[in-house]
This record gives structure tokens, sequence and C-alpha cells, in this order.
């Protein structure tokens, strides 16, 4: 079907769905004499489109946009690192930075640690300031 019979079908104007495809909105499905064809794969897009803005509260635009970042990796690493910059994503926290604050805790002086950790490491120890009862050395 043409675009104002398709327009008149999901409730918006032809000028909506010219709108949509120049935002990349629409499936490249064209006739040999350059109109546009919707069937009714094309329908079921647009209809998902609009209730993903209408259920996100987003603009078609925004939609696009969103599509554009999934799809290329420079683009969504620049909005990452935007992100990142301005204080609405955390960086991922890497293995090894985990390894390291965990090895700052183990050497972290023992007067410093709450007494539960002191113990969870050093299960022979009674607690704080008792000794657990070992055999001597060389015994």
């Amino acid at each position: 079907m043409r675009i104002t019979e398709a327009a008149k079908r999901l409730g918006m104007s032809p000028r909506m769905l010219r709108y949509r495809e120049s935002l990349g909105l629409l499936p490249p499905v064209r006739e040999t004499g350059a109109h546009r064809r919707f069937g009714p794969e094309e329908l079921a897009a647009v209809a998902q489109e609009v209730e993903l803005e209408r259920r996100l509260d987003i603009s078609p635009a925004e939609l696009a946009f969103g599509l554009r970042v999934l799809s290329d990796p420079a683009v969504a690493q620049a909005v990452r690192d935007l992100g990142l910059r301005i204080g609405r994503l955390q960086a991922p926290r890497r293995a090894l930075d985990f390894e390291k604050e965990k090895a700052l805790r183990l050497l972290r002086p023992v007067h410093s640690r709450p007494v539960q950790d002191v113990l969870a490491r050093n299960p022979g120890s009674s607690g704080p300031g008792g000794m657990a009862s070992r055999p001597a050395p060389g015994s």
C-alpha cells in the first residue's frame, strides 16, 4: 500500500511517516518507481516504534538516536565517555581494580580494621587481645 493509506491505518500523517523515514526508522523498502510501499512488516515496525515512544516517553528522534548508539560502536563509546564525564554513568569495575582494593584492605594495619575482619582472617584468634590456645612451636 502507498504512504497515504499506511498513514491512515497507523493514525498519523504521511508527513510523519516521511519524517520517520528520514530518521532511519523505516525499513528501506521502495518499489522501482521510487514510491515507498508499506506491507504488514513495515506497518508492524512503525506500530512498535509508536508503542515504545509512548511507553518510554521519548520522541522519534530519540528512538532513532538510541538505535544509532546500539549499531555504531564509535557513537556508543562517545556517548559512554560523555556519560562518565557528567556523572550519569559509573565506570565499570575492572577485575584488576577489585584485586588492588582487596590487597590494600589486607595490607591495612590491624588496628584500623574492624574486629570482625580481623577475626575472619585469623580464625585461631579468640578475640580482641586474647590468645588462642596453640601448641608452642617445637612441641
